[in-house]
């Protein structure tokens, strides 16, 4: 770049420098006073989903302990990784967030190579909100009767059964991609766009099988339009007190659950970290906000699962496990 003079150089890189000064020796003093206006929570999905709904719960809690509104931006596109990219991308001040969950900040790693962020360096882990567990899902006139029949059916019919889901990267895509991958089968997959009309596909008969969030199979499960053989998780769910856990089904290899997370661009200051941390364990606390959460079937994290070490450790993981699930089915 050229300037029209030396000295004018010189006095605009001077200015420069001190304005620059000046930023880093306020930076401890803006993260102290920190927020001091409203907070975008990015959510990569739909308004009215599973992501979308723990966050408007969790945060509308957060709001009140912070002192300032927290507005949430759904953008849509890419299996939710157009926004999580766009997050990454935003200033690391505390007021541009994202509540990511398992597709965006672990599955989305082997299945778009050219992803534009990695989740492990270009976040800072804030917290856990909560897990949505994986149901083994099936058409309520489907001829196996339990999770042994199920296993059974599959391996003997694969080519001939079919599975939906709601478009490659969802949580119903990878989590049946887990499924199939313990059970050695290739179904024919069915996507749809989204888990409502996957759903109601189900529920219609359309088709055979599918692995979906608690959060969307509790009515129609309760409705009996729907048949579910097993959860994926260690404990039972208590809001589907009569569906066998995979492991108590015969079926322990399969875990999957979805969770949701929130996370701040790389660098965010430690201390606007710390107080975003504390509001989001002060919402999990309360128990306006439990119940709401327990309702739709959701797992609430417990104390020590909730720290910024904790969420790295779990994206670390889930990275790693879904990597070895997704390379080889892409």
């Amino acid at each position: 770049m050229s300037w029209c003079s030396r000295a004018r150089s010189i006095g605009w890189l001077a200015a420069v420098a001190g304005i620059v000064g000046l930023g880093v020796s306020t930076t401890p003093a803006a993260a102290q006073n920190y927020p001091t206006r409203s907070i975008t929570m990015i959510v990569p999905f739909a308004a009215g989903g599973p992501t979308d709904v723990i966050a408007r719960i969790v945060t509308a809690h957060m709001a009140q302990t912070l002192g300032q509104s927290i507005i949430i931006e759904n953008v849509v596109g890419a299996g939710g990784t157009t926004a999580t990219a766009r997050a990454a991308r935003a200033a690391n001040d505390g007021y541009t967030l994202i509540t990511g969950h398992m597709g965006t900040h672990a599955a989305a790693v082997p299945l778009y190579p050219k992803l534009a962020y990695h989740p492990e360096r270009d976040f800072e882990p804030v917290a856990l909100l909560a897990g949505t567990p994986i149901l083994i899902l099936a058409r309520k006139d489907f001829a196996p009767k339990d999770t042994k029949e199920f296993v059974d059916y599959i391996k003997a019919n694969s080519e001939k059964v079919n599975a939906a889901h709601a478009g490659v990267g969802s949580v119903s895509h990878v989590s049946c991609e887990l499924l199939n991958s313990i059970l050695d089968v290739k179904p024919v997959g069915v996507p749809f766009n989204g888990t409502g009309p996957a759903m109601n596909a189900l529920v219609a008969g359309q088709v055979d099988y599918m692995c979906d969030q608690i959060v969307n199979a509790v009515p129609q499960i309760n409705a009996g339009t729907i048949k579910a053989y097993a959860i994926a998780t260690p404990e039972r769910n208590p809001a589907l007190p009569n569906v066998p856990t995979t492991t108590e089904a015969g079926l322990p290899k399969f875990q999957a659950q979805a969770w949701n997370a929130i996370f701040a661009p790389k660098g965010t200051p430690a201390p606007i970290l710390a107080k975003l941390n504390a509001a989001a364990a002060k919402a999990l606390d309360d128990e306006g906000v439990r119940k709401r959460l327990l309702e739709l079937g959701s797992v609430i994290p417990a104390p020590a699962d909730r720290t910024p070490e904790a969420l790295a450790a779990l994206v670390k993981g889930e990275v790693a496990k879904w990597s070895a699930v997704l390379k080889p089915a892409s």
